[in-house]
């Protein structure tokens, strides 16, 4: 029941970022989101609610139960949300189904509820309420999301400008209607008529069903449809440069996220994560695709932007997920893979490489040091490139060839590729070679660089 349920949740809340069924089961909502929406539209037609009657029932009966069930399970997996796995299962639900993309699922399913129990309700209202299931695409679509964020956050500068426009097109009204009043009096006879006139004018749509016929009138709706131009302008730039602004602060915000997980960076400045992130290149994998090899030298290091990765190391596949990361001991030169990493779906990897690290660490020699502390009170860096909290992030880890209730002894066992986890704290990574502070090697003052060389390794004559 329990991987039932870990199964639904990244069906229903993960999508196409959880695995390639769901992928198709956003598509499948998708789709019925838009049939459902067309089939309001195709109701008001009569010739066609009279000849299609019972298909557009039959229709509306899959649609609903579909969507019932859909908000059934998402209030049935809502404990497995980060945010709430701490609650209690109803707590976490109650928390949940408050949330604005859970409030527009229970508007998606109510006509259909209410159908079943045959309350009376008013035409109009069960037309609305079934057109409201069109607002379930904003959870299938980022970039809507970041829209409504973005008018959001400029509302006070969009209604300024509203203002404004509103202020123009009464002024222009009431010039329009003491020019033209006594030569059209049907068109510009009163003030809230002209406001008509110039509404059309202003937004530049003129419809034409009424136009100034003087001379003087004729420059002033010039005057007008020119004067328009410019304060459309004004929302419409707002507006897209606030857009613009949401999606990389959304893009650098899943980054800069990814980058401060890593135990190597927690403890750094939140300046110096936004740093290190910027150093991220994006890299797009395909499904099947190997991403590293055991054994081969190890450069840098990976983070999960979306899609799934299979590790295999030692007796055990670990399953990544988005937002996990691996080989980060990569990062400090030197070292060689431990695991052979594979795409198990279409994936968008973050690459943070060591020679683009170093030259940071050049630049900033006070990051430096604090990376080097880190490295200091970490006694057990592995030979290889992978670390043990990288395997705690996994969404899912299972034995090759063992029992799964022997997955603790697998991971913890001498086979081929974990031993590169063992403890190496002999000498500094090569990473720090000629860094400040390098030298001082062992906190407690007895040891040091076995050549005198900043950072050398006494493996290297």
């Amino acid at each position: 029941m329990a991987r039932l349920r870990w199964r639904l949740y990244r069906w229903l809340e993960l999508g196409s970022a959880g695995d390639p069924q769901g992928r198709w089961f956003d598509r499948l909502l998708i789709a019925l989101v838009l049939a459902a929406v067309a089939l309001v539209a195709l109701e008001t037609v009569p010739s066609l609610a009279s000849e299609w009657d019972d298909t557009f029932a039959l229709a509306e009966l899959v649609i609903g139960t579909t969507f019932l069930a859909e908000y059934l399970a998402r209030l049935w997996v809502a404990n497995l949300h980060p945010p709430y796995r701490k609650d209690t299962p109803l707590m976490a639900r109650l928390r949940y189904a408050l949330q604005p993309a859970a409030i527009v699922d229970l508007l998606a399913v109510l006509p259909f509820v209410l159908g079943i129990l045959l309350v009376p309700t008013d035409f109009k209202v069960m037309v609305i309420l079934r057109l409201a299931r069109f607002f379930k695409l904003a959870r299938y679509s980022p970039a809507l999301r970041s829209l409504t964020n973005a008018l959001l956050s400029e509302r006070h500068a969009i209604g300024a400008s509203l203002i404004i426009i509103f202020g123009v097109v009464m002024l222009a009204a009431t010039a329009m209607y003491m020019v033209e009043r006594q030569v059209q009096p049907q068109a510009f006879g009163t003030i809230p008529d002209a406001v008509w006139w110039a509404m059309t004018t202003v937004t530049t749509v003129g419809y034409g069903d009424v136009v100034p016929v003087t001379p003087a009138g004729k420059v002033l709706g010039g005057l007008v449809m020119l004067l328009g131009y410019g304060l459309l302008a004004l929302p419409v730039g707002i507006v897209a440069t606030a857009f613009a602004r949401e999606i990389h602060s959304r893009d650098f915000a899943v980054t800069w996220g990814m980058v401060a997980r890593v135990p190597l960076f927690q403890d750094l400045r939140a300046a110096d994560i936004a740093e290190i992130a910027r150093l991220l290149r994006g890299r797009s994998v395909k499904a099947g695709q190997v991403i590293s090899q055991r054994g081969e030298p190890a450069s840098s290091m990976f983070f999960i932007a979306s899609g799934l990765v299979e590790m295999t190391i030692g007796q055990a596949r670990v399953h990544l997920e988005e937002g996990g990361f691996f080989g980060e001991m990569a990062v400090l030169g030197e070292r060689r893979r431990s695991a052979t990493v594979m795409a198990t779906s279409d994936a968008q990897l973050m690459v943070l490489d060591s020679q683009d690290l170093h030259a940071l660490l050049i630049r900033k020699p006070d990051l430096a040091r604090r990376i080097l502390d880190e490295m200091r009170r970490r006694r057990d860096l592995p030979r290889g490139d992978i670390v043990e909290e990288e395997i705690a992030e996994a969404a899912e880890v299972e034995p090759v060839g063992e029992p799964a209730d022997e997955t603790e002894d697998a991971l913890a066992s001498d086979g081929e590729g974990l031993s590169d986890m063992r403890p190496d704290t002999e000498v500094l990574p090569d990473l720090f070679s000629g860094l400040p502070d390098a030298q001082d090697r062992d906190p407690d003052g007895d040891g040091g660089a076995k050549d005198g060389s900043p950072g050398a390794r006494p493996d290297k004559a």
